[in-house]
């Protein structure tokens, strides 16, 4: 029996909206682990890791929060790490998208893994080019080794990435300077043009074709993907986004690979959120990667 390690990181420290750190606990009240435990695995929650509040970290704002945030993602890493050398699969339950820097560190410890990383934000700016300097939008640029070292090192020295490891799904809003050096990636990248244009079957069947060299797969999905319609509860809404049968056809044939070895779920906010709709339909997602069918 597959067993899935369910491991919370409560921060929202990477970004401006207050309330990401509570997309773990409404991810657990959606009935996230039963839905597992329904297809099959057997599942353990180990509970929240320790994310200091914004509000003692006082001294750190100027600083966007980095010390911290690369103390938590170090200790996201280490979680990470001895999650997939216990033969488990790991499932990081955010809190907003720098978690990742630390998830994706760690579940590359033992062996490279590609990276479908479902967004609908490049996430590739740095210091420079952020016009925010929220470090959200630097995760991905930051596994593949620019900007701040203290960020680019965690787990390791130098790149967590290579650009040919990569795989975006579902951009439709980036910054000018970070779509200058996206441009300049070598990453494969498919944006809501591609979607419409081509189909999401077409899509997924390549994005996994991408990624054929490396036999573990990593899937950082980032819920602001979605449609507002869908999916409100998220703290940066962008218009156009993934319908709800687009994203799940996506899961599903993520799932068909058989190639899933860890999972991250992020930026969901159940402040911004009604009834908490968008972590209900985080965890149907979830459920069709892990396998989920209609017959």
């Amino acid at each position: 029996m597959k067993i899935v390690q369910i491991i919370g990181v409560p921060m929202d420290l990477g970004q401006s909206h207050r309330g990401v750190d509570l997309g773990p606990g409404a991810l657990r009240y959606a009935g996230l682990a039963a839905r597992l435990e329904h297809l099959g695995y057997e599942v353990y929650d180990v509970g929240n890791l320790v994310v200091p509040v914004r509000e003692s970290l006082a001294h750190e704002r100027r600083d966007s929060y980095l010390p911290t945030i690369r103390s938590v993602c170090e200790h996201v890493c280490q979680a990470g790490r001895q999650a997939i050398e216990q033969g488990r699969i790991p499932v990081f339950l955010g809190g907003d998208h720098s978690l990742s820097i630390g998830t994706i560190a760690g579940v590359t410890q033992q062996e490279p893994a590609g990276v479908l990383w479902i967004d609908a934000h490049g996430d590739f700016n740095t210091g420079i080019s952020s016009p925010s300097g929220n470090i959200h939008g630097m995760a991905l640029a930051l596994l593949l080794g620019h900007g701040f070292p203290e960020l680019v090192n965690v787990g390791g020295p130098g790149a967590t990435l290579q650009p040919q490891d990569v795989v975006l799904v579902g951009v439709r809003s980036l910054d000018p300077g970070e779509r200058q050096i996206l441009n300049q990636s070598g990453m494969t990248i498919y944006t809501m043009r591609d979607v419409d244009e081509r189909g999401m079957a077409k899509i997924a069947a390549e994005a996994l074709d991408r990624l054929a060299h490396r036999r573990r797969l990593h899937v950082s999905l980032d819920i602001d993907v979605l449609d507002p319609q869908t999916s409100p509860g998220v703290g940066t809404l962008v218009p156009g986004g993934l319908s709800y049968r687009e994203a799940q056809l996506l899961m599903e044939i993520v799932a068909d690979s058989r190639r899933l070895t860890s999972l991250d779920i992020v930026e969901i906010n159940p402040i911004l959120d009604i009834h908490n709709q968008t972590a209900q339909t985080a965890v149907e997602l979830a459920a069709s990667l892990f396998g989920k069918s209609i017959l």
